[in-house]
């Protein structure tokens, strides 16, 4: 499957706030992840599907929260996809401190900034599948922040710009 081009993103939300009846409560930390495996599933109701690998941090977090968000990077965001890519990473915190982003309206869930488009989604359906959980979202709001540069794709393990 290595030799299958696919395009990069960032899927991100936001943990529950640690009492969620407290509005005073700090709300929980951002999460994030890079993905591959993404795509669009349909548009009438406009659904996509990002592929999560069973038991990771994001896994789990949206098992108890429906809302998150993608943004499809661009070429020039490489740097943002090997950041969220590491394994045995440092905080999420950490990771988001100097990247570029907004609040999604619907999800609450960092968007970043320049990507190439962003979308807001609430899970429809999880299916499990081997050692990774499809997760079927319904798009919530859609946009095109960017449209400078080319995408980021992923080829034989590197990721590439097209051309």
């Amino acid at each position: 499957m290595s030799r299958l081009a696919s395009g990069v993103v960032l899927v991100t939300a936001q943990e529950p706030p640690l009492d969620p009846d407290d509005p005073l409560a700090p709300r929980g930390e951002d999460v994030g992840m890079t993905a591959t495996a993404f795509m669009s599933v349909s548009l009438d109701p406009p659904l996509v599907l990002v592929s999560l690998r069973e038991g990771s941090r994001m896994d789990d977090l949206l098992d108890e929260q429906p809302l998150w968000a993608v943004s499809v990077l661009a070429e020039s965001q490489r740097h943002i996809a090997g950041r969220f890519a590491m394994k045995g990473r440092v905080s999420d915190r950490l990771l988001f401190a100097d990247i570029p982003y907004v609040r999604g309206e619907a999800t609450g869930a960092p968007l970043a900034g320049g990507a190439l488009a962003t979308l807001e989604c609430r899970t429809e359906r999880r299916v499990p599948a081997g050692d990774h959980t499809l997760v079927i979202g319904r798009v919530l709001t859609a946009a095109l922040p960017s449209a400078d540069g080319g995408p980021l794709a992923y080829f034989r393990g590197r990721y590439r710009q097209l051309g």
